[in-house]
This record gives structure tokens, sequence and C-alpha cells, in this order.
């Protein structure tokens, strides 16, 4: 997005007055793409009446990052390990049927799966992560319910992961304060 030139000055002329980095530029930009992420997955799960979008904020989190390079990579291996999680959680559903000790073998499960054969060392604690959310998200409900409920929480995982990636790809759009170039300090 094109900003204009006198908004760059500005921008600069502050960071150099408080002796501001690029760095520093990109840490305000991400904790922006966090709010407004955050707040686009808060009022969108309110709306369809989800009580607790607490996954889906931590997910935004997870997923956004200033750079959109990192952003795509961070969500493409949260997606793989939120997929490994979500097949071991409800394979433990069916297993368990809700029983309490599924969730420590089914994180476990998760865990060797995850570093010995899908191997996406990226993220890949979140598919022990997502599957404690499938399993602890559904124990405790009838025996129809718990893949409703297990499946439910993954979406909600994988909504607040699309919502931080295409937050942040948007926002690097905006470019108020240019990259130094390579090799030059800041």
């Amino acid at each position: 997005m094109l900003i204009p030139s006198w908004l760059s000055r500005k921008a600069e002329a502050l960071m150099a007055r408080f002796g501001l980095s690029y760095e520093h530029f990109v840490g305000l930009r991400y904790a922006v793409n966090v709010f407004i992420a955050t707040t686009i997955v808060w009022f969108v799960l309110a709306a369809i009446s989800d009580t607790n979008p607490i996954w889906a904020i931590a997910s935004v989190v997870a997923a956004s990052d200033p750079e959109p390079a990192e952003a795509g990579r961070m969500f493409r291996s949260r997606l793989v390990n939120v997929l490994v999680g979500c097949a071991v959680g409800m394979a433990f559903l069916l297993l368990g049927r809700g029983n309490r000790m599924m969730i420590p073998l089914s994180l476990a499960v998760a865990v060797l799966i995850s570093t010995y054969l899908v191997r996406v060392k990226t993220m890949w604690r979140q598919a022990p992560i997502t599957a404690a959310i499938v399993t602890a998200g559904a124990v405790g409900h009838s025996a129809a319910k718990p893949f409703a409920v297990g499946l439910h929480k993954v979406e909600e995982v994988i909504f607040g992961c699309v919502v931080g990636v295409m937050v942040s790809w948007l926002m690097s759009k905006v470019q108020i304060v240019k990259k130094p170039a390579a090799g030059g300090g800041a």
C-alpha cells in the first residue's frame, strides 16, 4: 500500500527522535497485528455464540508475525501439527470414550508421531496441544458429543491461525517505515 511520503518522513523522524530502530517498529506492528486479529476473532466467534474463543485467540498469537513469509511458514507448520493432534485426539476419543486417562496418553502419542513421523519441527508442540484440546474438551460429554466438541475446538484453532496470517499479510502491505538495506545497521 502506498503511504504518503510525508507520513513516512514523520514516522522516521519520530523513530530518530526517540532512538528507535526498525526492530522497534516491527514489534509495534506485531502488537497492532495481534490487536486487530484478536478483535476480529473475538467478535466473529461471539457473533456465532462461541462462549470461549481462547484457543482461537492463542492461535492468532502463534500464527501472527510482522513478516508475512514467517507468518506463512508458521501457519503451514502449525496446520500440519494441528492435523496430527486432531487425528490423535479423535482416535483417543474413540478408544477412551471420554476417559480422563486418555488425555496424557494421547499427548504422548501425538508427540511421538509429530517428532518421529511427521518431523515438522517448527510448532511441533502444537500436535500434543491440539490432542489435549480435542480430548480434554470432550471429557464429560455424552458419547455422541465428544467428536463435535473436539472438532469445534480444532475449528477454532484453525480459524485463529487463518485470521492471524491474513492480518499479518494485509498489515505487511502498509509500510510506514522502510526496512533498512541488508548490512545497514539500524
